[in-house]
This record gives C-alpha cells, structure tokens and sequence, in this order.
C-alpha cells in the first residue's frame, strides 16, 4: 500500500510558531506556571466599537447569506481608503480580495503568480510561513542570508548574490518577522529599482506597518519604487493594528489579471470569508486609530525592557528591534554550555531546555532559517514578561 498522506501534503513543516503557542497555553492549563513569549498576537482586547459592529451584523440576514468571493464591496473600498490615508498606495476596489487573514494572502498570492520551479528569494531570518507557502505553490524558496550587524535589514547587494535567471519573486517584509527589521525609505525604493531592472516580482507583506517606534517610518515598497509598474502584490490585515488575530481578515492587493486570477482560486476553495469579521473589519478601517497608538506605546516600552534584559545575560546578544513586537537575540553564546546541567548544541535544544527546566517558551531561530537565534514575542503583559527572563538570567548565571 502507498503512503495514506500525499507526498505534497507529507512534506510541509508544521508551523513552529504555533506549535509552541500551543504547547504553552496546554502546559498552563495542566497548572504549570509557564511564560509563552512564542505567541505573534497582541495581549489587547479588540477596540469595543468593533466587536459592537461585529455584535449588530450577526442580526442582520444580509449576513446570514453568501457574499460576493472578493469581499464585502464596504469593506473593499474601506481598504481602498485605508491604503491611500497610511501608504499613499492608490488602487482601485477590483484591486482587492478579502481572505481569511494575512496568511491566507500570502498562500494566495504565490498561486497567483507562480509556476513550478520559480525562485521566490526570501531575507532570512524569516516568518516560518513563506517557504512552506511557497513549497505549497511549486516553487523554491531561497533565503536571502542578512546581517546581524545591519540590524537584519535586507540588502541590494545580499539580493543580488542570491539572484539567478529563476529568480520570480522577492519576499519584502518591513516591519519584520521575527526580527523587527525596519529597512529605511531610501532602502526600500533600491530594492524596489533592484527588481524592476530584474523583472521580479515584490511580494510585500505589510502586516506591521503600524509598529515602528521612534523617528523610524513604514513606506510602501510601490509607493517609493513605482519604477517596479505592477509587478507587486500588498499583503496586510486587520490581525495586529487592531488586536484581531482571531477575526481572520486580511487581503491582497495587485494588479486586475494577477486578482481575477486570486478571486478565482479562492472561488474555488474557500467562498467568501465570514461576513461577520468583514463588518468588524470595516468597523475596524474607517475608525480612528486610537488603539494602535496605545498598544504601540506599550510595546515600546516592553521591546526597550526585554532589549535590555536579554542583553545583561552573559552570552546573549541582542539587537534592539526597530518595529513588530519581537526580540531576536543571538544565543549562541550559550550553546554548548552546561546549563541546568544540560549541554545545548542548538538553540532547538536550548528551547526545550528552557521549557522544561524553568516554564519558558521562545521559538527557536531553526523555524526562521537561522539557527542559533531566538524569537521571543513582547506581546504579553509587563509581569510576565519581566518575570520570564529574570528566570532566564538566573538559570544562565546558576550555569
């Protein structure tokens, strides 16, 4: 007998992010006394007004119904606006297709665009989801190694050493994920002549566009490099600016052939996303953003802490994040130490160490394509989040 899994299905990567996620509520729900900073969502509670729009629509019959497969046309031309008033992206609503959250964008637009064999050049370190998406579409993800010492920002000349003639698609991501990259406006539009002089695509996922701190501003790779024409795809969502990771919108923006395209796929497989999130969600996009400053306050706050904890622990250096709300530190320094009387030779290893020895959960740098870093998340309340790496830093001076 064959296999009873497909070969396609057989070889995907479960999502590590989640997985830890997991592991962590499940081993708190059983009383142990466990810190997650594996989760990509923010702790807050999504704004009232929203969650009272979403309240109303579940009486509303209109809803009870199927909607058009491209979203709600409100909630299209919310996007519409959306994009102009924070990018200055101009697009028209038949631009747009509401999906079931960022991921199911991505997924999505690599369908669209790609064809068995194409290179998809993706900056490590990177979210876990891009390569397996890609995989999923038959193409070959390629990691685009950045450096520590840059921050992790994304280069021209770390692209073009990465570039070949199968190159299709390049994966920007600004904010990152899991680094908290933030690449600078005059970056952004090289990159973007880069892969116009190249005829490659630009897959931008702009997830995070509200979380940068300080001086530092999000640009749209379009928007400063229109040199690159229509050969982009925009994805983004309502999960983190307003604190609706669970409400699953998110949306893809491209060209009207590169939509048709999409619109169809998703016809295909999954209809229309649930009305009762796209109501909240246009709820959410011509509201203020009032609960996106509050939450960006505190995360400024908490990625100056953990920064700074992480980087008073012998053999742990970290490089403070610029956006998103992840530190990324290098680890390597405590691998191949004795540590709660076990030797680490991965930051894999160490991960689990630290779950078991002292209830911490990080994910660790093998699901982001580099190993010997963690991601921890700074999305949690200031207690636990101090409370976690006090933990961390005693059992690394215990030794």
């Amino acid at each position: 007998m064959g296999a009873r899994v497909s070969d396609l299905l057989g070889g995907l990567a479960p999502s590590a992010t989640l997985a830890v996620d997991a592991r962590a509520k499940a081993l708190k729900a059983a009383g142990e006394p466990v810190i997650g900073y594996g989760a990509g969502e923010p702790d807050f509670p999504t704004p009232v007004h929203i969650v009272e729009a979403a309240a109303k629509a579940c009486y509303d019959p209109v809803n009870f119904k199927y909607t058009p497969t491209a979203g709600l046309a409100e909630l299209r031309e919310a996007i519409v606006a959306k994009s102009m008033r924070d990018s200055g992206l101009l697009i028209s609503a038949d631009q747009v297709l509401v999906t079931n959250g960022g991921k199911h964008a991505v997924a999505t637009a690599f369908m669209s665009v790609l064809d068995p064999g194409d290179e998809v050049l993706i900056p490590a370190p990177y979210w876990t989801t891009y390569p397996e998406a890609v995989y999923l579409a038959g193409g070959k993800a390629v990691p685009v190694m950045t450096s520590e010492a840059n921050g992790f920002r994304v280069t021209v000349d770390e692209l073009e050493r990465a570039r070949t003639k199968k190159s299709k698609l390049l994966v920007f991501v600004s904010p990152s994920n899991p680094s908290g990259a933030v690449v600078r406006p005059d970056d952004v539009a090289a990159i973007g002549r880069w892969a116009a002089e190249h005829d490659i695509w630009v897959l931008c996922d702009e997830i995070y566009e509200h979380l940068v701190y300080g001086d530092l501003r999000h640009v749209s790779l379009p928007v400063v490099a229109p040199e690159l024409g229509d050969r982009w795809i925009v994805v983004n969502g309502v999960a983190k600016t307003y604190a609706m990771t669970g409400w699953r919108v998110g949306w893809m923006i491209s060209a009207p052939d590169v939509m048709n395209a999409a619109v169809n796929y998703q016809s295909q497989t999954t209809s229309n996303i649930s009305n009762i999130s796209q109501r909240a969600a246009v709820a959410a996009l011509t509201g203020d953003l009032f609960a996106v400053e509050e939450m960006r306050e505190a995360f400024d706050r908490r990625r100056k802490i953990m920064s700074s904890m992480l980087n008073a622990i012998d053999g742990v250096r970290c490089v403070v994040p610029d956006g998103a709300f992840y530190c990324f530190p290098d680890v390597r320094g405590l691998l191949g130490r004795s540590l709660g009387g076990v030797v680490s030779m991965s930051s894999s290893e160490l991960a689990e160490v630290l779950l078991e020895k002292i209830n911490i959960a990080v994910v660790p740098g093998e699901a982001f394509g580099t190993p010997g870093f963690f991601r921890l998340s700074y999305a949690l309340g200031d207690d636990d989040l101090i409370d976690g790496l006090e933990r961390l830093g005693a059992f690394v001076a215990a030794g």
